[in-house]
């Protein structure tokens, strides 16, 4: 290559986007297929998986007739046990059902016709917190008779206490059985909603409102990371950590011993949900049906292999790791999991898990599979593999030998197919690790500072050592030593720094401790923010384990997110922060009395059902203990308190909300979607809140002519929204997030 194309002149911004704008321009001319266009049939599809007998030959039909429909809704109650307990009795109420049980066509004026029961509880997952509704996203969002449901799937979405998922990606965490002491590491955890669950099972115990466990969530991509924070911040939680990194070659994390020393992080609990062709998710993604082909397994083989490789090394003896993907294919799942034993030997089992899942339908795992080329050749052992086929097929993803397939024991995989229970298609197989692996090394595992591997020096510490060796010291490249390899580039947006508090005497600290009379159990250096100059905006509360995983390890992985917001600057004259939603249950055993206000529960009710705060007018309308405590309540950011006092009730509601006392005023400080849950739980009117899109666009109708009298439906509105000021967007399931403070 010549040297000219240095001197190419850069183009600048303008024309970049010109540049882009022309080749979307284009794009938007190339006629889309929708998805009710899509022919769901792929001959290759069912010849492969009928010749790997992946079903058995009298359920075919049932099999591939249920992959050929729209995939119905599932969603799991979230958040703390109280509170997931009223949301349950609600949702077994003959109010929420009354929502629920409509024929699908909105037809109900012959009473003789059954109803048709569309909400059931899935029998697999703990106490009745998850349910599947025999409906479709499509069924929900644009049914009138549904919009109801459809408001209240949002809300408590938005609220974190519901999680809309599928009923198949509920099974890998279930089977972890993770504890709340347990280290948790989410390989590829992007967007979330598995993550969910080990969040919430790290608080499973509400006694101990600061667990010691945690979870690190991990995802190459550095957009779906952004994703994954969004799902993660809705549960509140100082224990979990964001990073971006290629998990097949995942770092070793270091900790800081209780004695000061360090070590290398070992995880209890890790979670190795691949990523994978997804051929199980064509009853949700149809489109998959025009692209599937045996090729696509094959490729992702190798990496499948090497993220749980990785899994295995970064795993504790005694340790459990759940390989996990959305695909049918044995290439991608039973023969990873053969290639893995092969070379662990005795070192790791396969374990058996199906006790922590009963009730739930599956088949066992195969043990014969045959690897296939791109044009359906299939082969039963390497050598029959033509050369033009060897970069596709290769030799470890042929399956053991009659003789040696008992010892594997891959029957003991979980195959979840959609006929099963009305599901999509999912693998799921529980590893557990007996011993070191054959190419650990023991003194590596017990000692970091001693036997610390040169590729995990962060770049400053590699250059501080290279510039204490002596000039005779450095071996000259002449005798056969190659220089270190550049390191990648991170690429995606730079992070702004974990700045965390250094002490008692850091600045904006000891006004705050003051103002909520914050006890000294609260450690400040567990507190951060995310600039080193300027004013701080909002502080974060991490778990002591989060924040000395910060430290010890923001040079070696790309660090997204952690911590919960607890304070946001307001700049009062008496006060310089006020308290954040998002983190009243981490802060709230630590602060003073004087700022929790008890309230009543019609009380709290009148609160948050006014946006405004109430003045003068309406606070006489507050109970008179609620007045009497208001005289001598200093103004300011504060906690409002509710205790349901019913003793027939086994699960009493006990919230914790941050509330305003102005000089004359007082509001509940909570976003909109908070509100409508909290009132929910208390039984009160939530009518107010209600909006139904359809009504909406007939009066839009009638009142004018949108568009030149063309009115833009549901049906053509994208799944990204531009906002003013022409950033993108993305919607998740139709949920927007807003609030009304």
């Amino acid at each position: 290559m010549g040297k000219g194309w240095k001197n190419k002149p850069k183009k600048n911004f303008a024309e970049k986007r010109r540049e882009k704008q022309k080749k979307k321009d284009e794009w938007d001319k190339v006629p889309q297929r929708s998805y009710p266009d899509i022919i769901r049939e792929n001959k290759d599809f069912e010849n492969y998986y009928k010749t790997q007998g992946i079903v058995p030959e009298d359920k075919w039909d049932a099999f591939i007739g249920t992959m050929r429909t729209n995939l119905p809704v599932a969603f799991r109650i979230t958040g703390s046990k109280i509170e997931a307990k009223a949301l349950l009795e609600i949702i077994k109420s003959d109010f929420f059902k009354g929502i629920l049980n409509t024929n699908l066509n909105g037809d109900n004026e012959n009473s003789n016709d059954e109803v048709k029961t569309i909400l059931h509880s899935l029998p697999f997952y703990p106490e009745e917190l998850a349910w599947q509704l025999q409906l479709t996203r499509k069924d929900i969002r644009r049914s009138e008779v549904y919009f109801r449901l459809h408001n209240f799937l949002i809300a408590e979405t938005n609220s974190g206490n519901i999680s809309r998922q599928e009923v198949v990606s509920m099974v890998p965490p279930l089977v972890l059985d993770v504890k709340p002491s347990h280290k948790v590491l989410d390989m590829c955890a992007a967007p979330g909603s598995k993550t969910a669950q080990l969040i919430e099972m790290i608080h499973a115990d509400e006694g101990n409102i600061l667990p010691e466990g945690f979870v690190i969530a991990n995802d190459l991509d550095n957009n779906r990371c952004y994703k994954l924070v969004h799902q993660a911040k809705r549960l509140n939680s100082p224990n979990i950590l964001i990073t971006n990194h290629d998990s097949s070659i995942m770092p070793n994390f270091t900790i800081t011993k209780p004695d000061g020393t360090k070590d290398i992080l070992k995880f209890d609990r890790i979670l190795a949900d691949v990523p994978c062709s997804g051929d199980g998710t064509m009853r949700k993604n149809p489109d998959i049906w025009c692209k599937w082909s045996p090729a696509n397994g094959s490729n992702l083989h190798g990496i499948q292999y090497r993220i749980a490789k990785r899994g295995l090394e970064l795993l504790t003896v005694g340790g459990r790791m759940v390989y996990s993907t959305c695909s049918l294919n044995p290439i991608e799942n039973e023969a990873v999991l053969h290639r893995i034993l092969l070379e662990t030997g005795d070192s790791v089992q396969l374990v058996d898990c199906r006790d922590l899942v009963p009730g739930l339908i599956c088949d066992p795992g195969i043990a014969h599979w045959k690897p296939a080329s791109k044009n359906l050749q299939y082969y039963n052992v390497w050598e029959e593999v033509p050369e033009q086929w060897q970069t596709q097929i290769r030799p470890k993803m042929f399956p053991p030998s009659a003789n040696e397939a008992p010892k594997f024991h891959l029957e003991r995989c979980m195959r979840i197919l959609p006929h099963h229970q009305d599901t999509g298609g999912f693998f799921v197989a529980v590893l557990e690790k007996i011993k070191s692996l054959p190419w650990e090394s023991e003194t590596l595992s017990q000692n970091v500072a001693d036997n610390k591997n040169k590729n995990e020096l962060s770049l400053e510490e590699e250059a501080a050592r290279d510039a204490k060796l002596p000039e005779s010291g450095k071996r000259p490249l002449e005798e056969g030593i190659k220089p270190q390899r550049k390191r990648k580039k991170i690429v995606g947006y730079r992070e702004d720094p974990f700045v965390f508090f250094k002490d008692e005497s850091e600045d904006a600290w000891q006004s705050i401790k003051d103002f909520y009379g914050i006890s000294n159990n609260l450690d400040p250096r567990r507190l951060l923010v995310r600039s080193h100059e300027g004013k701080k905006k909002n502080i974060y509360f991490t778990s002591p384990a989060i924040r000395d995983l910060v430290i010890c390890n923001e040079n070696k992985v790309k660090l997204i997110n952690t911590g919960v917001k607890t304070f946001v600057r307001c700049d009062n004259k008496n006060m310089k922060f006020r308290l954040a939603q998002e983190g009243v249950q981490s802060i709230a055993d630590y602060i003073s009395d004087e700022r929790k206000l008890y309230v009543s529960k019609e009380d709290l009710i009148m609160l948050l059902q006014n946006n405004d705060p109430l003045t003068p007018p309406e606070i006489v309308k507050l109970s008179l203990d609620t007045q009497e405590r208001l005289k001598n309540f200093a103004t300011g950011s504060c906690i409002l308190l509710y205790k349901e006092e019913r003793t027939d009730n086994l699960n009493p509601l006990n919230l914790k909300m941050v509330g305003w006392k102005g000089i004359i005023s007082l509001r509940a400080y909570v976003p909109t979607c908070d509100a409508i849950h909290y009132l929910r739980l208390l039984g009160a009117d939530c009518s107010k809140f209600e909006k139904n899109k359809f009504e909406e666009s007939r009066a839009a109708v009638s009142t004018e002519d949108v568009n030149d009298g063309e009115i833009e439906t549901e049906d053509s509105i994208s799944e990204e929204t531009v906002t003013e000021n022409g950033d993108c967007t993305e919607k998740i399931d139709d949920i927007k997030i807003e609030t009304n403070k």
